[in-house]
This record gives C-alpha cells, structure tokens and sequence, in this order.
C-alpha cells in the first residue's frame, strides 16, 4: 500500500534521562572502583546475540556496547570514526573502504581479533534474516520483469577482502552507499570465527566486560569486567543488570540500594525524577540526548492532506509549558528531528505557539469538524500526559480529536499500513544522520 507518512515536529527532545547513582553511604557520591554495580533497565532483555537475532530490545542493544566492540561506534557529534577499526580511508573511487584495524584486540577467549574474524561476522550476519542483516541490503528493479513492476534484493557490499590480519577491505554497489555503511556498521558486534552459535548460550565479544550468566525468563545478567579490554580493564569488577518495569519498585530500589544505575528510566514520572534527585543518597545526571516526541500524520488521510490543518497543529500547541509544567525542564524545544550536536543539524521551521494564527488556519483550510483519531501506544507512559494537553489544546482551536490508545504491536502494524490519522510517540536513536530519513519518510 502507498501512502505518504510525513512527521511534523511538534516535538521535544528528551534528555537522555538519567543516571542515577545510589549509595549505601549517603555521600551523594558513585559507589567504589571495584564494587558489584547493579543497572536496572526499564525494557526486558530478550536475547545477548544481537548479530543473528531476528529483532532485539534496547535492553539487549544496551548490553551490546558492554560486551562488544564495532568496527564503527559515533563521537559526540554523532561522526562516524573508528571503534575496532583505527583508521577508515575511503578510496578515489567512493566505493572501496579500508579499514585498518586496532592493534592488541583480544576476545573475551583469548584469540586475537583479526580481519578474518571481521569477515567471519559478516558472513555469519549475512546468513540470517534479522533488520540488522537487512538494512545491508535494497530493494532495485527486477531487470527480468518485462513490466518492470517486481523488485529483489540487491546487496550494498559488493566485495569483503582481508589482504592481512589487519586490513580489511569492503566494495559497495555506488557511492551513495559509503555512508549507509558505516551507519550500519555501527550496531554489528565483531564475533571471533566459528561462535556464531556459540553467541546464543555464552557470547564472546571484545568489550569492557564478559559473559557470566543471563535469565531470560526474569530478564537479568551478570557480567565481569575483561582484565584484557584493549582500551584498559575496567574499574569496575561485577556488573548486575536486570529489568524493573514497575515504577514503584525501581523508586524503592534505588532509595534502598539495591539498584546503583537506572539509565533513562522511562518508566518514571518527570514528578518522581525531580523527587528522587532531592534525596541526598541519589544524583541524578541530566544530559542532551537524541531522543524525540513527535506528532505524526498520515499526508493522504483527511483532513490532514491539507498543509493549513498540519500548520494550524503546529501553532496550536504550546511546548514551551509542557517541557515547563509536565516534564519539569527535563526536556527542550527540537526544531528539526536531528540533534543539534550532529554535523547533518540545520533548524527548520520553527512554529511558536499562536493559538489566533492556528484558528485563522483551520478557518481557511475549510475543515468541517471531522472526527480525527489521534493514536498512540498504550500503556506508555512517556507520552500518555503531554497527548492529553495536545488533545486539549487542539480541541481549544476547532478540531475534533479523539484518543485511541492501541497496542504497540498493532499500532506498528497500523503505522505501516497508513491506517491512521495522527499518532504520537518517541523516536529513540538513529536520528543523528540523515540516511535515516529515507526509512521514516518513504513511502511502502
């Protein structure tokens, strides 16, 4: 089905809330060098092997950067420099990328991590039917169609070599692909050769910390720090991470100690957050992130395939006292859906909250009161409190919007399929380079 999904930003960008620090000594201070550090995260973890894995949690891709190295990673500016790889030089012809790889790199087994290993990665990715798998691939006109209506696969790499242990060499199809591929490269673990399967009960990657154990079904782990890390052994020993999804129990873990770090805690009130930073044994960290709120719209669904309904949305909502009154500061103005921090940043237009002009618009746009469905995940939290004060706020100016809380799964399903109106949600990560536009915007 063909349709034109187009996010407008009427947005905030979240903070990348929070790290909370918890002490059994009251200093206010982050526990010692060398203690067992106990993580809670909000999502269950669902699988370590994020390589082969049909599709995987935030909580998984978490652990991921704990237990594993790319030949990639992003720097504060959300470039892409080398992480396993220490140099990246793209050749004259924009299709041929080297990478030259890091000196004295050990797996968690003891072997060195060499360009064969790289290469065994890519052939054990390749193997599977997982999004990371497949975001290495595109879709191109099927040349043995006569009516030049069918598509197939095409893959981005065209060539893997490794002339040496520490050079490898990748091929892509055309120059527009030498970004894509380092965007990719990002999420994709280097494994030592012949794990592949051995990554699904007892994973060994070249990361800050090692495998201990993990249960699924209550969704914990354990890790040890790697005394070996190429980039220095960690200072902490043992690592604990299991889920708390109840708010009420992650609050009492973290005032009790039993829980040292809760990373963005999503799960938690802006109210709760501001309290818990009050209390002398907790320090709360607030930082810039990359995560958006956005409204979305369907531009060839009625009444919003008019740009005067879409701006009147816009002029409508008063984000300033969102961030101000629901999210306690916690959050700021976005004017474009890609971080200010990234290099690709530019601002676009920036709508400020008139509700006279929005009216004005609605007026001209001709809208006759049609009922518009206005979606969004239930049981969500984070975005349940600021969709009600939209709702309000455009009911405020003429428009008939009704919520419809819809499970996740379904609402996803209904997202790609153009069966909506207007929707709202968070957009978490892969936003900081424009190549990401081409999923979000495209049409299906």
């Amino acid at each position: 089905m063909n349709f034109k999904r187009q996010v407008i930003l009427i947005s905030v960008i979240i903070f990348s809330l929070l790290a909370f620090s918890s002490c059994n000594s009251g200093s206010g201070s982050a526990p010692d060098a060398g203690d067992t550090i106990t993580i809670s995260l909000s999502e269950p973890m669902t699988t370590l092997d994020t390589l082969s894995t049909t599709g995987t949690s935030a909580a998984d891709e978490r652990i991921r950067t704990l237990m594993y190295n790319s030949l990639v990673k992003k720097n504060d500016n959300f470039e892409y420099v080398g992480d396993l790889a220490k140099d990246i030089k793209i050749g004259d012809d924009h299709l041929t990328i080297t990478f030259t790889l890091q000196d004295n790199v050990k797996f968690h087994n003891g072997k060195n991590f060499t360009s064969a290993d790289a290469r065994y990665t890519f052939d054990a990715l390749f193997k599977t039917s997982g999004a990371k798998a497949s975001s290495f691939y595109e879709n191109v006109p099927d040349e043995t169609d006569p009516e030049k209506k069918k598509t197939k696969k095409a893959p981005h790499i065209t060539s893997i070599e490794t002339p040496d242990a520490k050079t490898l060499i990748i091929k892509v199809g055309r120059p527009a692909l030498v970004n894509q591929l380092l965007a990719n490269l990002v999420t994709i673990p280097m494994i030592p050769e012949g794990t592949i399967e051995q990554q699904k009960t007892a994973p060994i990657g070249t990361g800050a910390f090692k495998f201990v154990s993990f249960d699924q079904i209550n969704s914990s782990a354990q890790l040890a720090a790697f005394p070996e890390y190429w980039e220095g052994a960690p200072n902490i020993q043992k690592l604990n991470i299991k889920t708390i999804k109840d708010a009420n129990a992650l609050q009492a873990e973290l005032q009790s100690g039993g829980v040292d770090i809760a990373p963005i805690p999503n799960n938690l009130s802006p109210d709760t957050i501001e309290s818990l930073g009050k209390i002398p044994t907790l320090k709360v960290e607030k930082f810039p992130g990359s995560n958006i709120d956005y409204l979305g719209f369907n531009v060839e669904s009625t009444p919003f395939n008019n740009e005067k309904v879409r701006q009147a949305v816009a002029y409508a909502i008063n984000r300033e006292e969102i961030i101000k009154s629901l999210l306690r500061d916690q959050a700021k103005l976005a004017h474009s859906i890609i971080p200010e921090e990234s290099w690709a940043y530019t601002a676009g237009t920036k709508y400020t909250y008139d509700p006279a002009k929005a009216k004005q618009l609605l007026q001209e746009s001709g809208y006759k009161g049609e009922v518009i469905k206005f979606k969004y995940a239930s049981n969500n939290f984070a975005v349940n409190q600021y969709s009600q004060v939209v709702q309000n706020s455009l009911k405020a100016i003429g428009l008939n919007v009704e919520i419809e809380t819809v499970d996740p799964d379904t609402l996803r399903d209904q997202l790609k399929n153009g069966q909506f109106q207007m929707n709202t949600g968070r957009w978490i990560g892969g936003n900081q380079d424009p190549i990401f536009f081409k999923d979000l915007f495209a049409s299906t």
